[in-house]
């Protein structure tokens, strides 16, 4: 008992140290994980980049199916592609150097022109474009493009109030000063009006997978870069015919216009084109483009 009275008050201060040193480690281990998520946060706004809508991301990586596998198309389930002979035209080179020329001078005479006539354009015109904008190559072939031609005033100005009202948010708030900065040479803001007066308002959208007739999915591959080349194609055509456009990638707009067009939810919106004839007194920034120096490297 003497020696049991003796040990307690020592087994007391025991007790008190380690739990004291409980609590000092429980503290440290709070403060290091709250300033990590501090650390984390800052770093997700720092690495914040608002213009990647997470409708444009591209989501054609591997993608987990686990569970879903009856709902995917198999690849043996595809029929085999017979080959043909291909025997494109072969030129000379003086006309290849000619015709690499006129290329280069009718799609260096590109704009992009926010200022677009409300006149008439032949509707097979714009068919036709777009029939070559789909030429475009895609990922396993899986033409993963879908291109809605607007051309009903109430639609345009349903598109426009949509529109506008986002990026008046976008200008204000989501932008930020840098970017807001760097468009205001090019005399840019939340107003559109050329949603409205264009003859057709063209959005293309990106398929993330296609739909078969019997209810399955297929995976398209690629399906951003697939798409995003058949614009550039599509911008080439325009140029082509003598039609004007500017690119246009609403921020935070592709879910309320894929509902307004009744666009299934395999499709995203990519880019909004108004397009039509350049009005009379369109005016575009005295830009400059890089010399074939600053954008090429021979090895």
């Amino acid at each position: 008992m003497a020696l049991l009275s003796v040990l307690t008050p020592v087994l007391a201060v025991v007790l008190c140290l380690v739990i004291g040193f409980m609590l000092v480690k429980s503290r440290e281990t709070e403060t290091a994980s709250t300033a990590s998520r501090e650390k984390s946060t800052a770093a997700s706004k720092t690495d914040y980049r608002p213009w990647v809508d997470q409708d444009l991301q591209d989501d054609t990586e591997t993608r987990e199916r686990e569970g879903e596998d009856a709902d995917w198309v198999d690849h043996n389930e595809e029929e085999d592609l017979p080959h043909v002979p291909y025997s494109p035209p072969r030129y000379p080179e003086e006309t290849m150097l000619e015709r690499s020329k006129d290329l280069y001078n009718l799609l260096n005479q590109r704009r992009s022109v926010r200022f677009i006539s409300p006149e008439p354009v032949p509707r097979e015109v714009i068919d036709n474009v777009i029939r070559t904008a789909g030429t475009a190559p895609s990922g396993a072939h899986t033409e993963p493009w879908t291109f809605v031609v607007v051309s009903d005033p109430e639609t345009k100005h349903q598109i426009r109030q949509i529109v506008e009202e986002e990026e008046e948010v976008n200008y204000r708030q989501r932008m930020g000063d840098k970017w807001v900065n760097d468009l205001a040479r090019l005399r840019t803001n939340w107003i559109k009006e050329y949603l409205d007066v264009a003859p057709y308002l063209v959005l293309i959208f990106k398929q993330t997978y296609g739909m078969l007739p019997n209810g399955k999915k297929k995976t398209h591959y690629y399906n951003e870069i697939s798409v995003s080349i058949s614009c550039g194609i599509l911008l080439a055509a325009l140029q082509n015919v003598g039609l004007v456009t500017v690119t246009s990638t609403p921020l935070n707009c592709g879910p309320q216009l894929r509902l307004l067009l009744k666009r299934p939810a395999n499709e995203k919106l990519l880019m909004l084109l108004p397009v039509g004839y350049p009005a009379s007194d369109a005016t575009v920034p005295d830009l400059k483009r890089k010399p074939l120096e600053e954008i090429i490297v021979h090895i």
